[in-house]
């Protein structure tokens, strides 16, 4: 089974940008799908972003299109968000997950969660 470790959360304000890294290991990182996703205090595990499994292909939940980017980088093992813009709705713990599968908005289609890094949006 792969092992994904999260990284590059921060406090930041309102407007900057964040880039977290979701880190591979364990198995081929090619064979997976990954997806972005994150939760608030009292709110569902919500999809955010994923990628298939050679980069081609993004899909972004409506909320953050046109201002986050996923991508991947498979000599690295890495998978990337790009938050540019960053609103205090976007703070969050933020999971990547991957999916054997076809890159899909459905968290149940993704496993091996990491631990989740924290992004914090003051206004």
């Amino acid at each position: 089974q792969v092992q994904l470790v999260e990284s590059g959360g921060g406090l930041v304000q309102a407007g900057d940008s964040l880039r977290l890294s979701c880190a591979a290991s364990g198995c081929s990182f090619t064979f997976y799908a990954m997806a972005w996703f994150r939760q608030a205090p009292g709110k569902e595990r919500e999809f955010v972003a994923t990628i298939n499994r050679i980069g081609r292909s993004t899909d972004y939940t409506n909320s953050v299109k046109g201002r986050f980017t996923i991508s991947r980088d498979n000599a690295k093992n890495t998978v990337y968000l790009q938050m540019n813009n960053l609103e205090p709705e976007d703070a969050a713990v933020y999971y990547c997950g991957a999916g054997r599968r076809s890159s899909t908005r459905t968290r149940n289609d993704y496993g091996n969660w990491g631990q989740g890094t924290q992004v914090t949006v003051s206004s």
